[in-house]
């Protein structure tokens, strides 16, 4: 009897190590940001985050470099091959340079997708884009458009030279510009994604245009330079800011009349809407091929193009209406 105790409680201790290990073995995904710090990602890793509650079973990795560069997360992204991830999602500093390191990513199992920015398609199987790009590309210059009832000046103020999505929305803006025959584009300059650069940028179209009526920065970063370096320069009325930005951020902005109004997705449905996918192509319950349809929990659902991209949602317009609501939210 006291062998079959000792049997039966052997027996007990094996399955509780076996529960354990694989409660300690729950699903992996790294939401691999451009860089540390910057408000937006940390409201998607919010909603990546409340995806991994929904889904239970799963580990959210919120990592990325400590600037805008490619480098920094392709030692990032090593960093995660070497610990075995599951999935990395993955807003991307460069379109090309992280395909390689990518690439090594999926030929060990890794379930890769890119979100927010792109990577080329040889190196994800799908990306998501927060909204569509001809619907952002015309929202950032119907914003600036809006407030020039008699045309006039514009300029562009991006992140990186390399940044897959502002470089895309800026190539959709130029694009519909000739449906606003009096607003004329007069140049684009870049921020990098820093502060202090972004606004000597803006600082310097001011200066180079005089006549500048408005500035489009399609970058939660250069968006709050801008504004305050058209305060800092007593424009105020003279200059518009407008374009992508975060309402926590732009709050105090939009009351100044600095900006009269700008856009963007959310980033918690971002982060969210990532994370849900991520989940469903590693767990092998959703495939990422042309026409596949999706799950994004509360989201709905997405449907990939014959690139393998989807749309999330359109982009919603911030203003003095209703900039107190949402600037409590993210």
């Amino acid at each position: 009897m006291s062998i079959l105790r000792k049997a039966l409680t052997t027996a007990a201790m094996a399955t509780a190590l076996v529960a354990g290990s694989a409660q300690a073995e729950d699903m992996r995904i790294a939401l691999v940001v451009k860089a540390l710090g910057i408000g937006f990602f940390e409201a998607a890793n919010k909603g990546a985050q409340e995806a991994a509650a929904e889904l239970g079973g799963v580990e959210i990795i919120y990592t990325g470099p400590t600037d805008t560069t490619a480098e920094g997360q392709i030692e990032v992204i090593n960093s995660l091959i070497a610990q075995r991830v599951d999935a990395i999602a993955v807003s991307a500093n460069d379109t090309d340079a992280l395909v390689p390191t990518l690439k090594k990513a999926m030929d060990r199992g890794i379930t890769v997708i890119s979100w927010d920015s792109g990577v080329a398609a040889e190196g994800r199987q799908m990306h998501l884009n927060p909204s569509s790009s001809a619907l952002i590309g015309n929202t950032i210059i119907k914003l600036a458009a809006d407030h020039l009832p008699e045309g006039g000046e514009v300029a562009v103020l991006s992140a990186t030279t390399t940044s897959t999505n502002q470089n895309t929305w800026i190539e959709e803006m130029n694009k519909v510009a000739g449906n606003y025959p009096d607003v004329k584009v007069v140049g684009t300059v870049y921020g990098d994604d820093l502060a202090d650069k972004s606004y000597r940028e803006a600082q310097g179209l001011m200066q180079t245009y005089p006549d500048l009526k408005a500035i489009i920065a399609p970058t939660s970063v250069g968006i709050v330079a801008a504004a305050q370096a058209v305060t800092d320069a007593g424009k105020i009325g003279q200059v518009n800011v407008t374009g992508l930005g975060l309402p926590s951020e732009m709050a105090g902005h939009v009351k100044s009349g600095a900006s009269k109004s700008f856009a963007i997705w959310n980033p918690i449905d971002l982060g969210y809407s990532a994370t849900m996918i991520a989940y469903h192509l590693a767990k092998g319950d959703a495939k990422a091929e042309p026409g596949a349809t999706i799950p994004i929990g509360r989201m709905g659902e997405v449907t990939l193009d014959d690139n393998t991209e989807a749309a999330m949602a359109d982009p919603f317009t911030y203003d003095a209406s209703n900039i107190d609501e949402f600037s409590s939210i993210f």
